[in-house]
């Protein structure tokens, strides 16, 4: 290579020529000096011995930044654990509205209640205007949303249950309180309400029970629940209880061999409160039972035949 050198007045010219080392020489410190600079630059950075090369504008938003990654994790993890949280929620309100259905129409099955009056199956009637206008994007069911509806389930399968619960409620309490049935099982009756012939003078009277012909021995039941308001010896019904079951009805039991109750016990529908006999006026062992509405007495024929839905 040769180098020509002009002075400004063009009055002389000199020339050198380059031998081949010095030509690698010159490319080597043309080539390698700004890549050495650009190396020792990019270090120095990332070295972190650069604090003082940044203003405090630049530091400042550095700051701002990190702060910002640091509020976005902890946001993210506050949203991992709410979405957590509802998903548990959600999981529990399925699992009780899945027990309540269960419970809901083993209930409707024992009470006979009428097809479709309490239907678990179905969800809850709801409805209602939009306030969402055609032009507004629609935007799918979220997490509160989902829970909502499924307490809202909850709540209708709750009520549907303690409607069935008041009915089961009344319908006991009416058939226990409720008078039906005969005092005696396996017994035929050998006397009717009314007048007739008296066995013993032969003169027609009126007759104010049913007859009830039993073995001695045989067990005499309450038929309806109440509170026994008189047990005792009586000189014409002999050993006889005489229960009061409110709403002004009152039965009575007579002719027992014993009684087995006393005045003030509480009795059930069905319970035994006496063995059946002869004492008293009776020419055989037989259940005398009469029944008393508001003090007056009544054919307990109608009430025998009672039965509940």
């Amino acid at each position: 290579m040769k180098i020509i050198i002009v002075n400004k007045n063009h009055a002389q010219a000199r020339s050198f020529t380059l031998g081949g080392w010095t030509r690698a020489f010159l490319s080597v410190c043309l080539l390698g000096i700004p890549t050495f600079v650009g190396a020792w630059g990019y270090s120095w950075l990332v070295s972190g011995d650069n604090e003082g090369f940044f203003t405090a504008d630049s530091k400042a938003w550095t700051d701002i930044l990190s702060a910002h990654e640091s509020e976005i994790e902890q946001e993210r993890a506050a949203s991992e654990a709410q979405i957590a949280a509802l998903t548990s929620k959600m999981a529990e309100l399925q699992a009780r509205l899945m027990r309540l259905d269960a419970l809901g129409e083993k209930l409707t099955s024992a009470a006979n209640l009428e097809q479709g009056e309490f239907d678990f199956s179905q969800i809850p009637a709801v409805g209602g205007p939009s306030k969402v206008t055609p032009n507004q994007l629609y935007q799918t069911p979220d997490f509160f949303a989902a829970i909502d509806q499924l307490s809202s389930q909850v709540d209708s399968r709750e009520q549907q249950l303690n409607t069935i619960e008041s009915l089961l409620a009344n319908r006991s309490l009416l058939e226990e309180t409720l008078l039906s049935g005969a005092p005696v099982a396996n017994a035929w009756m050998t006397s009717r309400f009314g007048y007739r012939k008296d066995p013993f003078t032969g003169k027609t009277e009126f007759h104010s029970g049913l007859d009830f012909a039993a073995p001695t021995g045989s067990k005499v039941s309450s038929v309806a629940a109440g509170i026994v308001n008189w047990a005792g010896r009586h000189p014409e019904y002999g050993n006889m209880v005489e229960v009061k079951h409110g709403d002004g009805l009152v039965t009575r039991y007579a002719h027992n061999k014993s009684n087995l109750v006393k005045a003030g016990d509480v009795v059930k529908k069905g319970q035994i409160i006496a063995l059946s006999g002869s004492t008293g006026r009776s020419t055989a062992p037989h259940v005398h039972f009469e029944v008393y509405k508001n003090g007056r007495v009544v054919d307990p024929a109608s009430y025998i035949r009672h039965t509940t839905r």
